[in-house]
């Protein structure tokens, strides 16, 4: 398993375990794409783009698992990000924390 790690606002968490399927955040679908991290890019993300969100969750996902629908491309810097350009699926959801830069 190659863990990546994507940060939901407490109200995107609640929605997508109720409805099972996350189309993405307002910037993810602006970008056409859901925005992940590598487990060591997760505190400058959470820095830059969550410093202000209470209740933030961390989901742990499973990189090998999501099929060519995963691209590792760059961003910040030319690092690259994983991007996930089909809706997530609660069951592809390896964990859930909440997270605590």
């Amino acid at each position: 398993m190659t863990p990546i790690v994507k940060l939901l606002r407490a109200d995107e968490w609640a929605a997508f375990q109720a409805s099972g399927v996350f189309h993405g955040s307002p910037d993810d679908r602006r970008d056409g794409y859901i925005h992940i991290s590598a487990p060591d890019q997760v505190a400058a993300t959470a820095a830059k783009w969550f410093a202000d969100a209470p209740g933030l969750m961390a989901l742990t996902l499973d990189a090998d698992a999501l099929g060519v629908a995963l691209r590792w491309e760059p961003a910040r810097g030319g690092v690259l990000f994983p991007h996930l350009y089909r809706p997530l699926r609660l069951d592809e959801v390896v964990s859930a924390t909440a997270f605590k830069p």
